[in-house]
């Protein structure tokens, strides 16, 4: 809901800038620029806007502040979807997960057990990546695009953000990243962030689990790792 408003949004942000630069109005390509300019340029009289240009920039205007209001009554829902509800709120504390990463994921998925783990739950959004087997080596590929492609583009968006200040954040999973990327590019560690996003979330709420952005998993049979100490 709140993606599609904002599409809308954008699309009619962009028909008044376009009709503005045909009449030689050029100013800074962003909605706070055009915000704080529209309205003295609609009503200057001195500018070449006829008539009819003017009032299809004041019905845009007019579209475009409503759209806005109905987004941030809808951020303002999904805030207090994640205030109130145990699972939202937990999965948002995930860095790349938002309220409205979280609050869709919780709203849309419902019972987490229904996937037997993480694998199947990465695999049901598509975030899994593609294997191509040839000469006994595996290849991964793209990611498969398959499930939920609202859900699969909010953790994509979110993980995007995350990679971007990984560099800023002390925890485990940021200094994982931080490696990844280094070794691996952007757009794969944008990825995979999305997809141990999606299989952290599952673990959380399916087995009823406490976040620690410092966990350290440990398979069966491993020992785990001694954490460093602190000189006094």
């Amino acid at each position: 809901m709140v993606a599609e408003l904002a599409r809308v949004a954008a699309r009619e942000l962009g028909r008044p800038v376009g009709l503005l630069t045909e009449f030689g109005l050029v100013f800074a390509q962003s909605p706070e620029a055009l915000r704080l300019r529209l309205a003295d340029v609609l009503e200057d009289a001195s500018n070449e806007l006829p008539g009819i240009a003017r009032l299809a920039l004041q019905e845009a205007r007019l579209h475009w502040i409503e759209l806005e209001c109905h987004i941030a009554s809808c951020d303002k829902r999904i805030a207090a979807h994640v205030r109130s509800d145990a699972q939202a709120k937990t999965a948002a504390q995930l860095a790349g997960i938002g309220p409205v990463t979280a609050s869709a994921l919780v709203a849309t998925v419902g019972d987490f057990k229904q996937f037997k783990n993480g694998a199947q739950f990465g695999s049901w959004l598509g975030l899994v990546p593609r294997q191509n087997s040839s000469g006994g080596k595996t290849q991964l590929g793209r990611i498969t695009k398959r499930g939920d492609d609202y859900l699969r583009t909010l953790l994509i968006q979110g993980a995007k953000s995350a990679v971007m200040t990984a560099h800023k954040r002390s925890d485990r999973i940021s200094q994982w990243l931080v490696q990844l990327l280094a070794r691996v590019g952007w757009q794969k560690a944008v990825v995979a962030l999305a997809n141990k996003n999606a299989r952290i979330v599952w673990a959380l709420l399916a087995k009823g689990r406490e976040f620690d952005p410092n966990h350290v998993s440990v398979k069966p049979g491993e020992v785990p790792p001694i954490p460093a100490v602190m000189p006094t």
